[in-house]
């Protein structure tokens, strides 16, 4: 991994600790979730008008279209997961992305991981854990009442991480002539597409009248998360260009760190 890649994935997880830390003080953060997706649909249409997207190859619109519907999945089993489970042995679980995706990258993906780089990522995975459950945990615990819903979210992490890899690597290679940087126009009409895949079920749980009053009170917050959303995914979307999905994924979980 290069010294310009790692620095791209830590400036990431700083952006997406703030992120976070915007839907935590959120009054609902399902409904949050779906309302920073928003500004994504004008920005959508300037993309279609000034940037011509013939250039794209069919695999990356096949993988965009892919994370879409996991990403809606991930939002759905997340909430399932901290709705039913211990939040100390959820998260966790949840994030052990890295412990899980070398084992799919290297084969689908024709990535490699060294010796040292996996050990990194053990070491992360490890400290992860220990940081979030103190060393303290059981098999009782790991397979109690709402953790599957944590694991299906695991693999929905796992899911998206392949998919917008596989989606850069083939942007890498189009003939791009526009200014407005690939990674940024494949995070904003995945924005619009996730923001499409989740509503239901967001509207479905909170109902049309609750959201409107929380875009009423918090849109300052909900712009400012959409801004920062922005910039940690397209960050992690360009490292991705340049560097092994199963190492963008273990460094930034240094994201536990900043927040």
């Amino acid at each position: 991994m290069t010294t310009a890649a790692l620095s791209l994935v830590l400036v990431s997880a700083l952006l997406h600790a703030i992120w976070t830390a915007s839907i935590k003080q959120s009054r609902e953060p399902l409904g949050f979730n779906l309302l920073q997706t928003l500004p994504f649909v004008p920005a959508a249409l300037g993309i279609a008008a000034g940037v011509d997207l013939s250039v794209v190859p069919s695999r990356a619109w096949a993988c965009l279209l892919a994370s879409c519907g996991i990403h809606a999945a991930y939002v759905f089993w997340m909430a399932r997961a901290l709705e039913r489970s211990e939040l100390s042995v959820a998260y966790p679980i949840m994030r052990s992305t890295p412990a899980l995706l070398p084992l799919l990258a290297v084969p689908l993906l024709g990535e490699s991981v060294s010796l040292a780089g996996a050990a990194g990522i053990a070491i992360v995975v490890v400290g992860m854990w220990l940081v979030n459950t103190g060393g303290r945990t059981s098999l009782a615990r790991l397979v109690g009442a709402g953790t599957g819903f944590a694991y299906l979210t695991l693999l929905a992490t796992v899911g998206y991480s392949l998919s917008d890899k596989a989606a850069m690597a083939s942007l890498s290679d189009a003939a791009w002539a526009s200014a407005v940087p690939r990674s940024l126009v494949y995070f904003v009409l995945l924005g619009v597409g996730h923001g499409a895949c989740v509503a239901p079920f967001v509207l479905h749980r909170i109902g049309g009248a609750a959201l409107a009053a929380q875009a009423r009170a918090e849109w300052r917050r909900i712009l400012f998360a959409a801004v920062m959303t922005t910039g940690s995914y397209t960050l992690i979307l360009e490292a991705l260009r340049h560097a092994p999905v199963s190492y963008v994924a273990a460094v930034r979980q240094s994201s536990v760190l900043f927040a």
